[in-house]
């Protein structure tokens, strides 16, 4: 990107926690954050790159085969979903579960983590590739990625339904997000992104990356 835009590369890194787009983007930090929600309120986002969704992830020996929160066998499985932010927020699969009424079988792993540890998010992958739960519900990117690097063949399955009612929904456009106000440089990143959508699908395909079809983007 940095080639195609006559720039050079500077990485700015900073804990994706609360903050993140005050300390990093609209200080001025950094022009440029690569994965945000389309639409999102905190930045000007480019159009979408690719379109993802939260999977079932399982041992592929232990056959779990799961494919909706409808699912009965799901009262009885050990299930790790993620939780995010300091105060524990719930993310989607905890509020499917909970409306289910799949509470005392369900185990949270921060999705912040220990940084003083090597990839803190992947601890959720690590219990269920240790067999301490059965299943875990994951946002895709997440576990797609860490299921490749797993010494055990995972199961990555994206969820059903992909917005469960009245409307909570498990599958999300991505962005590139630019400060607020910054058109220009949102329009030549929207065009990078259509010259270069060839090697960008090969990134996501190379990092096992759940591309879901029918939406915007690659």
């Amino acid at each position: 990107m940095a080639q195609d835009l006559g720039e050079r590369v500077e990485y700015t890194w900073w804990a994706q926690r609360r903050g993140f787009f005050r300390n990093t983007l609209k200080a001025g930090m950094c022009d440029v954050v690569i994965g945000v929600p389309s639409g999102f309120e905190m930045a000007l986002t480019t159009k979408p790159y690719y379109r993802s969704t939260y999977v079932f992830l399982s041992r592929k020996d232990r056959h779990v085969e799961v494919k909706s929160f409808d699912d009965p066998v799901l009262k009885k499985l050990r299930i790790g979903v993620q939780i995010i932010g300091d105060d524990q927020s719930n993310a989607p699969p905890a509020h499917a579960l909970t409306r289910r009424n799949i509470v005392d079988n369900v185990k949270g792993f921060t999705l912040y983590g220990d940084y003083s540890q090597p990839d803190p998010p992947a601890r959720i992958v690590d219990a269920v590739e240790k067999g301490d739960i059965d299943l875990a519900i994951v946002w895709g990117p997440l576990a797609g990625y860490f299921a490749k690097q797993s010494r055990v063949p995972m199961e990555v399955v994206p969820v059903s339904p992909q917005i469960d009612q009245p409307f909570l929904p498990f599958v999300f456009d991505i962005s590139m997000g630019v400060r607020r106000g910054d058109q220009e440089l949102r329009d030549e990143l929207d065009q990078f992104l259509e010259k270069r959508r060839p090697e960008i699908e090969q990134i996501l395909k190379d990092y096992r990356v759940p591309v879901v079809e029918g939406g915007s983007g690659v």
